[in-house]
C-alpha cells in the first residue's frame, strides 16, 4: 500500500502546476505524505513539503508534464528507481499514461492496487574506465564537442572491433528509446520484449545504418577524433570528456524505471501518439 507520493512537474505551464497543488490536497486529505519537487515551491499558492528529486524517496511518484519530465525524473531520482504515475502535458507524452483529467481517478486506482507494473530496462555508461555517469532510460549520445565537426570512431562489442564509423554522432538506445531520438535518425522501434539496444549513426559519411544488439552485450566507442567529446544522457545530463583516446563503454543497467500502467499497451501508444500522431492515431 502506498502511503507516501512524490510530485513532480514541468514549471512553464500554470496548468501543471494547478494539478500538482490539486493532486498535493487530494493526496494528503487521503492520509499520504505528499512531497513536491523543490523547485515548484515558489511557484503553488500554498506551501507543501518540498524535497530536491535526488532525495525523493517516496513510495511512487507523479509527474505531470512530457516524456522530458519523465526522463529529468529518472535521471536524478534514488536508485532503486520508485514506480511512476506519468500523466500527460507534453507535446507527444508516448511514455505517460494519463491525461489530466482522469488524474484522480489513476490516483485512486493506485491508492486500490488496480494497476500493473511495466519495467523498462536502462543503460550503464562509463567513460575513461572510471567516469560513471547516470543510467540512460532512452539513450546515449556520442557527439564532437563543437558542432559541424565529425566524430571518427571504433565500435568494439565484448571488446571486439567490429564497426569503424565517421558520423556527426553516435547514439545507443533502449527499448524505449527506440521510439525517440533513435528512430528520428533512421532508427528501428525495438519492441519491448526484444532484451537488446541499438545503435544509430547520425549522419554517417559511410553506408553505416543502425544495428541491433543484444541487451547483454558490452558496447565500446573508441573516439580517434576529436579528443574531445560531448556526452548527453536522455537529454538533460551532459558532459564533456577530453583526453587523448576517448572512450565510453554501455552495458545493460542493474536498475529499471518502473511505470503504472493500467490498460494501454505498447502498440496502442506507438499509433495513437507516435506513428500516426498526424492523422488522429488512426492507420
Amino acid at each position: 500500500m502506498f502511503k507516501s507520493v512524490g510530485l513532480v512537474a514541468r514549471f512553464d505551464k500554470r496548468k501543471a502546476i494547478k494539478l500538482v497543488e490539486d493532486l498535493a490536497k487530494y493526496l494528503g486529505a487521503k492520509g499520504l505524505e505528499v512531497c513536491v519537487e523543490d523547485t515548484l515551491a515558489e511557484k503553488m499558492s500554498k506551501r507543501e513539503k518540498t524535497i530536491p528529486l535526488e532525495r525523493m524517496k517516496t513510495d511512487f511518484i507523479i509527474t505531470i508534464g512530457g516524456d522530458g519530465t519523465i526522463l529529468r525524473t529518472c535521471v536524478a531520482i534514488p536508485k532503486p528507481e520508485t514506480p511512476i504515475l506519468a500523466i500527460n502535458m507534453g507535446v507527444r507524452g508516448f511514455l505517460t499514461e494519463v491525461e489530466p483529467k482522469e488524474a484522480l481517478a489513476a490516483v485512486d486506482k493506485c491508492l486500490k492496487e488496480k494497476f500493473t507494473i511495466e519495467k523498462c530496462m536502462k543503460l550503464s555508461i562509463t567513460a575513461d574506465g572510471d567516469i560513471k555517469f547516470p543510467d540512460a532510460l532512452n539513450e546515449v549520445l556520442i557527439s564532437p564537442d563543437e558542432p559541424a565537426k565529425l566524430l571518427y570512431a571504433q565500435i568494439l562489442k565484448d571488446k571486439e572491433p567490429i564497426l569503424n564509423c565517421q558520423a556527426d554522432g553516435l547514439m545507443i538506445a533502449t527499448q524505449t528509446g527506440s521510439t525517440g531520438y533513435s528512430l528520428s535518425a533512421g532508427g528501428p522501434v525495438l519492441d519491448p520484449s526484444v532484451d537488446a539496444f541499438v545503435l544509430t549513426p547520425i549522419c554517417a559519411l559511410s553506408v553505416f545504418r543502425s544495428t541491433v544488439f543484444p541487451a547483454d552485450s558490452s558496447l565500446t566507442v573508441e573516439v580517434a577524433r576529436p579528443r574531445k567529446i560531448l556526452v548527453v544522457i536522455d537529454g538533460h545530463h551532459r558532459q564533456i570528456i577530453n583526453s587523448k583516446l576517448p572512450s565510453l563503454t554501455v552495458t545493460r543497467s542493474k536498475h529499471v524505471t518502473s511505470f503504472i500502467r493500467f490498460r494501454e499497451n505498447f502498440y496502442h501508444r506507438l499509433r495513437s501518439r507516435l506513428l500516426f500522431k498526424g492523422l488522429g492515431g488512426k492507420i
